[in-house]
């Protein structure tokens, strides 16, 4: 049929957010952050993070993320994957991996893309207005806010 009626398979793009608890391993409650922007968004939560840079890795650009939007640093914890063991869908064409965080350094302060910062446990979590495709991590992060701690291979037998 010839190159131009084959279509382009490309990767789906990657984004990274911090699950920023108060402890790794018996956390009580969630840095959440309220977007300012864009005007289609503004107003709901989500976590902390941003798009992989080309040439970075994902640890990399989380770290640069949270410098950029919070002006803190971070010590991670195991990373929170999707029911396949992947990376969680957002919407078409775009996947986010995340990690348990605990803070290691500086304040946590709302930059320009977040007008508010809150610490919420597991019977508040849900109040808030997530962005629709980060509600199957808010869900899975409640469960642990519940005090199981982050998913390690032995828990996951028990719950």
């Amino acid at each position: 049929m010839g190159d131009r009626y084959r279509t382009a398979v490309t990767s789906p793009a990657l984004v990274v957010g911090a699950i920023i608890v108060d402890d790794l391993h018996q956390p009580r409650r969630l840095l959440a952050a309220r977007r300012s922007r864009p005007p289609a968004l503004a107003g709901q939560w989500e976590f902390p993070g941003g798009k992989v840079e080309p040439g970075e890795t994902a640890e990399a650009a989380l770290d640069r993320e949270l410098a950029e939007e919070l002006a803190v640093t971070v010590r991670r914890g195991q990373e929170l994957t999707a029911a396949d063991g992947g990376p969680w869908p957002l919407t078409d064409g775009l996947v986010m991996r995340t990690w348990w965080c605990v803070l290691a350094g500086g304040d946590p302060v709302a930059g320009e893309a977040h007008d508010e910062l809150r610490w919420v446990g597991a019977g508040t979590v849900l109040d808030l207005p997530w962005l629709g495709p980060d509600e199957p991590i808010v869900a899975a992060v409640r469960r642990r806010l519940r005090g199981h701690g982050p998913q390690t291979p032995e828990s996951t037998a028990h719950e």
